[in-house]
């Protein structure tokens, strides 16, 4: 008699099983063909209009490499508050960084700014309740993405992966940053990673507000909306800089192929140089075909991507075991060797930079909320440019040689890791 009862039960997990591993949107199959190189001015049309959001002109970049520059510009972004303050990450685990933020937030709620902090469920299961305490009395809003419930099991493995944070609607900060001690420091040693965060002002600050509000409302059905969140757009918004850009999300409830189909367009499009800085690179064959191509018609592509020091292994060997291709047309990989190299950049040209959450992975291409912030800045390239040059610096080169030669042990790791590279 308890064979029905069972038979339902494992039923309903499969059924749930295969909800949470597909993003139920019909992906992108075919290669983008080339119709244009980056300096056309048909590509930046193109972006901005595939992509969501047009590019806007007026924007000023400030580039914060390490801990060390990211966390005390993102805290005196906090202090300098005067209305509200919109937050948006996927890690924040306890520690003295993570205390400090929690305490300048909650200080600005009692002076009255509207503070709305939204924390992915998953990346936060390591953040001190004391935190969340500290935050919800002060009259901070909290509020914990896709936490588990009965009604929202299809979408447990759909986790907001975007860091954003916006200071008025006017400074916003975004990047590869994590809220917890391994991003604190400068990368000095194998406890402290390396990344890259960036603070903007300017017009594009609107659109990174309006990639917070989109999950915003998916997790509270709460508008945010007004001058205090969307300030007219005047000589003081602009900032300083007229820096082209705009920013763009990817979901799976909507335009799950966005970041994909953006690297795709960017690298199909270009004519000189590729410099890809990703944290978790396992592309898929697509991809992988668009990267040869380049490599083929002349463009330097260098890859650099985290080394033995790692904080998922699996991730590591599942995207050496697709490099052969890349290596055998000329692309040149790196391996970070200091400590944990967690960037997320891809320089076009010395024209486009795009940075943000994504990870050059089918999680961030497929599964994840992410969020980018394209750059169409020459002088901001060029240096985007030199940082990749130091980071390759501290890397080591895979050669095709010493690939093909690695251990039989690696090669059949790396092989059964390949076939998990849909969730990684």
């Amino acid at each position: 008699m308890l064979t029905i009862p069972i038979t339902a039960f494992v039923t309903l997990v499969i059924v749930l099983i295969i909800a949470n591993l597909s993003s139920g949107e019909k992906k992108i199959e075919h290669r983008i063909k080339r119709l244009y190189k980056s300096e056309d001015p048909q590509f930046l049309r193109s972006m901005g209009l595939l992509l969501g959001p047009p590019v806007v002109p007026g924007n000023r970049f400030d580039m914060l490499l390490n801990g060390d520059r990211i966390f005390p510009s993102m805290l005196e972004g906090i202090h300098s508050a005067r209305k509200t303050i919109t937050f948006e990450t996927f890690i924040y685990w306890s520690g003295e960084i993570g205390e400090q933020i929690a305490r300048a937030l909650a200080d600005k709620a009692r002076e009255g700014v509207a503070v709305h902090v939204l924390l992915d469920w998953v990346g936060s299961s390591k953040m001190d309740q004391r935190y969340l305490d500290m935050l919800r009395s002060a009259g901070a809003e909290v509020v914990k993405y896709h936490k588990p419930h009965w009604t929202g099991l299809g979408r447990m493995n759909d986790r907001t992966h975007r860091k954003l944070l916006v200071i008025d609607g006017r400074i916003g900060f975004t990047g590869g940053v994590g809220i917890a001690p391994e991003w604190t420091g400068n990368a000095q040693d194998e406890k402290h990673w390396r990344d890259t965060h960036f603070r903007v002002t300017g017009p594009v600050v609107g659109h990174m507000q309006a990639v917070f509000m989109d999950n915003w409302i998916k997790a509270t059905g709460n508008v945010l909306h007004g001058p205090e969140y969307f300030p007219p757009v005047d000589a003081e918004a602009k900032g300083e800089g007229e820096g082209l850009a705009h920013m763009f999300s990817s979901s799976p409830s909507g335009g799950s192929d966005d970041m994909q189909l953006m690297y795709l367009m960017a690298i199909t499009a270009a004519t000189h140089s590729l410099h890809l800085a990703s944290a978790y690179f396992v592309p898929d064959k697509l991809t992988i075909n668009a990267l040869v191509e380049a490599a083929k018609r002349g463009v330097k592509v260098q890859i650099v991507t985290p080394g033995k020091h790692i904080d998922t292994h699996t991730v590591r060997e599942a995207s050496r075991a697709c490099w052969g291709d890349l290596l055998r047309t000329g692309v040149e990989m790196f391996e970070y060797q200091p400590t944990m190299f967690h960037c997320k950049l891809l320089v076009v040209d010395e024209y486009l930079v795009s940075v943000g959450s994504t990870n050059f992975d089918n999680r961030s291409f497929k599964l994840n909320d992410e969020a980018n912030l394209n750059i169409y800045d020459r002088d901001f390239a060029k240096q985007q440019t030199a940082v990749f040059a130091d980071d390759i610096a501290k890397s080591r080169r895979v050669t095709l040689e010493a690939w093909m030669h690695r251990p039989f042990t690696e090669k059949l790791v790396e092989k059964f890791a390949r076939l998990l590279d849909a969730q990684l």
